[in-house]
């Protein structure tokens, strides 16, 4: 008896293109049509985000790592609500001293969604700029009467 293992076509069309990025000092792995909660940005709701720090890009055949980014990658957000996460209790206490500390902290969220993952090709930039000559013109003197 073999030990094989059976992949669905949907596993794979799930993997097809994704991105790994940086944002609010974290990574995230990024794919298209579905949303995720980062730090708070100062945007309002249905506006859009481009992200250009993309770390690695999977395409359908290849995968591009970048040093330290991928050029010309962006990936497009777009801002669906702002929220608060879930509390988080702290609570500090120093034994024998009767010292107690309970504090509470809500994150500021945003949660946002992947329009489109996009590798621009390079623009190019036109080095040669275009030299003006100016031409001087040149006076004839005039000559000075003696009197």
């Amino acid at each position: 008896m073999t030990n094989s293992k059976k992949s669905s076509n949907n596993s794979l069309k799930n993997h097809e293109l994704y991105a790994i990025a940086e944002t609010s000092g974290q990574q995230f792995w990024f794919e298209v049509n579905r949303y995720y909660d980062i730090d708070r940005l100062k945007a309002k709701e249905k506006d859009k985000i481009t992200l250009d720090k993309v770390l690695l890009l999977k395409d359908k055949d290849s995968i591009t790592v970048g040093k330290p980014y991928v050029k010309d990658a962006k990936i497009e957000l777009e801002v669906v609500s702002h929220k608060r996460d879930k509390k988080i209790l702290v609570y500090k206490m120093r034994p024998k001293k009767k010292t107690r500390r309970k504090m509470g902290h809500r994150q500021e969220l945003t949660r946002v969604m992947v329009k489109s993952i996009k590798v621009g090709k390079p623009t190019p930039k036109s080095s040669s700029k275009k030299e003006e000559t100016v031409k001087k013109e040149t006076k004839p003197k005039s000559e000075k009467s003696t009197n």
